[in-house]
């Protein structure tokens, strides 16, 4: 099928080939039939991919800022890398779409196939959308006036905040599309209601659609007070699209006392404090189409809010759009300006772009009997089998961390990348292109039948990979896994009996910086000691943003669980000896999040550790810190870049770039499973791991000190040093 892209470095419209989705649970799969250009939105989108390296700064600063503190704490060359390798990757356009169900996910009820559906699908021939984020269209609304439904669900979510009543004189700023859509359903509402725009044409078509009165010249304050009898608007709804923060100050200047004011657009929030509190005014900015949108267990985890508590979802708020247009309350013919087929895409967004006429652009789709294919072939296969011993790879999931880091260290070991697998389809066309995969695909099972790959990376969200794994070792693969291995004891038996199974497999976490040259340095150092260590680890984390999918127990496993194993990892390669029990404490005990932990690790040799896993430090300080100390010497590693020795005889000095041994984990993964031999961590070791981190999470919910049932620890083959430092 496919798909419109944009390439956010260059600026370009690209119609991609891409591989059409696999339904989801709570999600529709919907073939398109029309879907609708935002002028604002996506206009603003590709300004931004045209404009040079200033003109996206200038556009972003707090970017900037976040890439300068990157720089500072670990280096230019790492920071430029992810900045370019985010300026890479394709953008899906296009958020109003209207098709044809063609299958309903698991859990999901009030949909059927066949059913006629608008959502915020992008510009897709195939779109798999949540079934709270659609609507069924009623049979008297065709399909072009229902391309509407969102942005109207936009401007109305913008007018419920507004609360308007009976009578009240409102005033709309900017009447692009968006200010089209709200001047009719605030005349709906029942108010009287002002246009203001500079551009004399739309001014015309807004009093064509109820706008009593339209200011596109002179003083926009003193029109609206003379439309509100002089007395003030009683609400003012901003609609425009500008820099400017004037349009705010007048906004409040032409507001009455206590009056209300709801942003929809774009404008500049430089506020003067004394618009607001002179007169008592209100201001609100409004997101999207309703209570609802952005929360993902409302979008992705089929949670609807109750009606009888949140009466106007972002779903309930597009029904109300669709009603509106099939009683004529809503009137969207007159603001088709163009429409295009599809495949004339890069003709369409010149014109929202560059045509100041322009303002509802149409897309058209090609409608097919049979199924889209879940798979694209990029390049000829080289052959049903692989050269001797050269790993062949298949990619389950390509979000960032996969596209930035695994596919680019897969590549440099010199594997074959057979196939790159992620539900959407558009992330692992990208990384199959970028790393000249055979192929691209959105069923990851296809990796899995295929008889000519024999290792599969799985980079997907922590709870699939149990099941994944176990799913890949029972197909005769070798495996790694990002970590981690499970989330809790119940995936981590799964793996357990999987790997039972079939020994003879390669399994690996991706536990890399135990295979950073700084680290294996230090094992190396350690290797001879004659008495215990005392090791802490300090872990600058940083905050995720609240609903975050790795803070869900179902979903992440909270942070502990699926990012502190890391360094409980690492404190287990460093001492060398079995964890015998954990002690954590929490900060803020009995907090919803339980990510700001001081884990407390005890060893079989008398050896401590502790993890401090904090979440609550800045991104200016450097995010990791380790100090070993052992008979009366100090090793540290700062922040992968440097090991500084203290009273330690013979130990270097490194200093490099920052080296976190992801390259060099996987170049040792795949060349043992070019030439066989012990796994480079032990099984047992990793589940070790993993079941301190389970308790590091009970231990601090509880206040007890869990015991851990010991296991050999370090009888794998040594770590191949060369190949950590070709890393580096």
């Amino acid at each position: 099928m496919q798909q419109i892209l944009q390439h956010l470095r260059s600026g370009q419209i690209e119609l991609a080939e891409i591989p059409a989705p696999l339904v989801r649970a709570g999600h529709l799969l919907v073939r398109t039939s029309v879907s609708l250009i935002s002028p604002g939105t996506e206009r603003m989108l590709v300004e931004f991919g045209q404009a040079g390296w200033i003109g996206k700064a200038r556009a972003q600063p707090e970017r900037v800022r976040q890439v300068l503190a990157k720089m500072r704490t670990d280096g230019l060359l790492p920071t430029m890398e992810a900045v370019f390798s985010r300026l890479d990757e394709p953008l899906p356009l296009g958020y109003c779409n209207v098709g044809r169900v063609l299958d309903v996910g698991g859990g999901v009820e009030g949909f059927a196939v066949g059913d006629r559906v608008a959502s915020n699908g992008p510009h897709a021939e195939i779109v798999c959308v949540p079934a709270t984020l659609a609507a069924r269209i009623p049979d008297d609304v065709d399909d072009e006036a229902a391309s509407f439904t969102v942005l109207g669900a936009v401007a109305l979510n913008g007018i419920r905040l507004l609360e308007p009543t009976l009578g009240e004189s409102v005033a709309v700023v900017g009447l692009g599309l968006l200010g089209m859509l709200a001047v009719q359903l605030l005349r709906a509402h029942g108010c009287r209601v002002i246009g203001i725009d500079i551009n004399p044409a739309r001014a015309a078509m807004a009093q064509r659609l109820g706008c009593e009165t339209i200011s596109t010249g002179g003083d926009p304050v003193r029109a609206a007070r003379e439309f509100s009898r002089g007395r003030g608007a009683d609400a003012v709804l901003i609609t425009a699209s500008a820099q400017s923060d004037e349009i705010v100050h007048q906004a409040a200047q032409m507001s009455r006392k206590r009056g209300r004011i709801v942003l929809v657009g774009v404008v500049g929030l430089d506020l003067q404090r004394a618009d607001f509190y002179e007169k008592e005014l209100s201001f609100q900015v409004a997101c999207s189409y309703g209570p609802g949108r952005y929360d993902p267990h409302y979008e992705s985890g089929m949670h609807d809010y109750p009606l009888s508590f949140v009466r106007w979802t972002a779903a309930r708020n597009f029904e109300a759009v669709l009603d509106a247009l099939a009683r004529g309350a809503l009137a969207v013919r007159e603001l088709i300006s163009r429409r295009h087929a599809q495949r004339e895409a890069p003709a369409a967004y010149d014109a929202i772009v560059n045509d100041p006429t322009a303002l509802g652009v149409v897309l058209s789709y090609p409608q097919a009997a049979e199924a889209d294919a879940p798979m694209v072939r990029l390049s000829a296969p080289t052959g049903t089998a692989s050269a001797p011993g050269r790993p062949v790879v298949g990619v389950i999931g390509a979000g960032n961390f996969a596209r930035q880091v695994l596919l680019p260290a897969i590549a440099a070991a010199g594997a074959d990348i057979r196939s790159v697998a992620s539900a959407g389809g558009v992330t692992s066309l990208h990384a199959g292109r970028k790393f000249g995969a055979g192929e691209s695909t959105t069923d990851y099972r296809r990796i899995l039948e295929n008889a000519a790959i024999n290792t599969v990376f799985i980079a997907t969200r922590h709870d699939a990979h149990p099941r994944m794994v176990g799913e890949a070792l029972a197909a005769g693969k070798h495996v790694f896994v990002e970590k981690p291995l499970a989330i809790d004891a119940a995936g981590l038996e799964l793996v357990r009996a999987a790997y039972a199974e079939h020994p003879d497999r390669q399994l690996m976490v991706g536990f890399n910086r135990r295979f950073a040259p700084h680290a294996v340095t230090a094992r190396g150092l350690l290797a001879g000691r004659a008495e215990p260590v005392a090791l802490q680890i300090m872990v600058n984390a940083g905050e995720v943003p609240a609903g975050h999918w790795v803070d869900d127990p179902a979903v992440g496993g909270g942070r502990i669980i699926g990012e502190a194993c890391h360094f409980i990892d690492l404190a287990l390669f460093l001492v060398g000896s079995p964890i015998t029990a954990v002690q954590a404490i929490e900060m803020n005990a009995g907090n919803a999040r339980g990510d700001t932990l001081s884990i407390g690790l005890s060893f079989a040799d008398g050896s401590i550790a502790t993890v401090l896993y904090w979440a609550n430090g800045p991104r200016s300080y450097p995010k990791e810190r380790v100090e070993i100390f052992s008979g009366g010497r100090v090793l540290t590693i700062e922040n992968w870049r440097a090991l500084r020795a203290y009273d330690w005889r013979g130990a270097p000095r490194m200093r490099m770039r920052q080296d976190k041994g992801h390259r060099a984990q996987i170049a040792q993964f795949l060349q043992r499973v070019s030439s066989g031999g012990l796994p480079l961590i032990p099984f047992d070791e990793l589940c070790l791991g993993a079941a301190a981190s389970f308790a590091a999470v009970r231990s601090a919910r509880e206040g007890i000190v869990i015991k851990l049932e010991t296991v050999p620890v370090g009888t794998a083959e040594p770590v191949d040093t060369s190949l950590a430092h070709r890393g580096s």
